[in-house]
């Protein structure tokens, strides 16, 4: 066996690339685009249920025996968030250094650690409060993904596919959170492996008590994980597209980072932070009346619709333009967040069709735009560049859950109501609306894109 560094770097690096030649793309390299993106897509959803797997447990946890108050439980659910931001910040800048192969399967395999975390925890009320808030800072390792993978597909396809690619891929990974989501009461309601992962809980409620298995909707991830990390690891190849840290910083300097940064935390920062925040939200607002809905029969919903109209987004952004969705996404958001104000205060229960209506507008806007915004990049800047953007963008968005939730919990424990909540993200969104109008959406814009 030969010790030749080119071969070995032949394992995982293409020796040429080039998506906008029709003549190869037609020979061959649609092939390798497509498989690449639904290998990185099924990697995608994993991330995003194990991102989001704690927002659908903290409404358990307090009555399954875990000592927690109101706002240490919005924090939990904020907590993944902040690691998201954070690694996504890291991971804008992996794929030009190390490649898709080791990027998106190495990043893959390191999910198993927040899955064997939790799998534990659940099934102890005495885990410390400081454990389950490092547990939860460790599941965004899920949301970090995001930022290596959107700019790896951005690589694969030439752009005149780049809308419809990125949105299938978002789209489908978004799904991971209404997977989480729904999934979730089911697996621990019924003892689907038996006592061959551990013990049932006793979760006690108005109507009584009953046995659950929290367990059950952690451990569901981890062969789904490792099947996705190994056939990452020999299904994909690396575009050879090769940047240091230094001269992809260059992204910092141009101007449309920053306002598609605004806009894009408008589109998905809204739509990750409700949605963690959601279930929460529900219990909040109605879970003190007399048949109050259980919340992950809902909450799950809201991602759904999002993640469904992500997908459809791109393709409709490829043919009207992604700033002229973006405007129709913007305009519908401040006017769905204005309208959830009436309806996160109530007085009865029959208010509670209207609200998950509204909410599920919002989440409907949100997912439009997040598909329109990544439009809007590769348009504005050349290939590397906007790569490089799809990633920052999406590392700042990623703080949504962080943000929002930690800000709604507070706005809760002050007012006690959401309802100044949702008029400062009504603010906001007119804000970056406007923004979007002025620089790229008017008949006169600047940079129409």
């Amino acid at each position: 066996m030969t010790d030749d560094p080119e071969r070995r770097r032949s394992v995982s690096w293409m020796e040429r690339w080039d998506p906008e030649d029709a003549e190869a793309w037609e020979a061959g390299g649609k092939s390798v685009a497509w498989r690449s993106l639904w290998l990185t897509t099924a990697a995608l959803v994993l991330a995003f249920a194990v991102w989001f797997m704690v927002s659908a447990l903290v409404v358990r946890l307090p009555n399954a025996g875990f000592d927690l108050t109101s706002e240490q439980l919005f924090w939990l659910a904020a907590m993944p968030g902040l690691a998201a931001g954070t690694l996504r910040i890291v991971h804008t800048f992996l794929i030009p250094i190390f490649g898709s192969r080791h990027t998106v399967s190495i990043s893959t395999l390191l999910l198993t650690i927040p899955i064997v975390g939790w799998f534990f925890a659940v099934q102890n009320p005495e885990t410390p409060y400081a454990v389950l808030l490092l547990l939860a800072f460790l599941a965004g390792l899920g949301g970090g993904n995001f930022s290596s993978f959107m700019p790896s597909t951005s690589l694969y396809f030439p752009r005149r596919l780049q809308g419809s690619a990125l949105a299938i891929q978002a789209g489908i990974g978004n799904f991971g959170v209404s997977l989480v989501q729904f999934l979730t009461p089911v697996l621990i309601g019924t003892a689907v492996f038996g006592t061959a992962v551990g013990a049932s809980q006793t979760l006690t409620t108005a109507t009584g008590e009953q046995q659950i298995w929290l367990q059950n909707a952690v451990i569901i991830w981890l062969p789904l994980v490792l099947i996705a990390a190994v056939a990452s690891w020999y299904g994909l190849r690396s575009v050879p597209v090769r940047a240091n840290f230094r001269e992809q910083s260059d992204i910092f300097r141009l101007k449309h980072t920053w306002i598609m940064t605004s806009l894009y935390f408008m589109t998905f920062g809204t739509f990750s932070g409700l949605a963690a925040a959601f279930p929460l939200l529900i219990q909040n607002s109605y879970g003190g009346f007399p048949d109050a809905p259980d919340p992950l029969t809902f909450a799950f919903l809201g991602p759904l619709v999002g993640s469904l109209f992500r997908i459809v987004g791109g393709p409709l952004s490829d043919r009207l333009g992604g700033a002229r969705v973006t405007q129709i996404a913007g305009l519908g958001l401040v006017v769905s967040a204005a309208s959830v104000t009436w309806f996160v205060a109530p007085t009865s229960i029959e208010s509670f069709p209207w609200f998950v209506t509204s909410m599920l507008a919002v989440f409907f806007f949100a997912g439009i735009g997040n598909a329109s915004t990544f439009k809007q990049i590769p348009m504005l800047f050349e290939k590397r560049q906007a790569g490089g953007v799809i990633g920052w963008t999406a590392a700042i968005a990623a703080y949504g859950p962080f943000v929002l939730a930690g800000i709604l919990g507070s706005v809760i424990g002050a007012t006690g109501s959401a309802v100044a909540f949702f008029w400062g993200l009504a603010v906001f969104f007119a804000l970056n609306t406007a923004l979007n109008w002025w620089f790229y959406a008017r008949r006169s814009a600047p940079f129409p894109c």
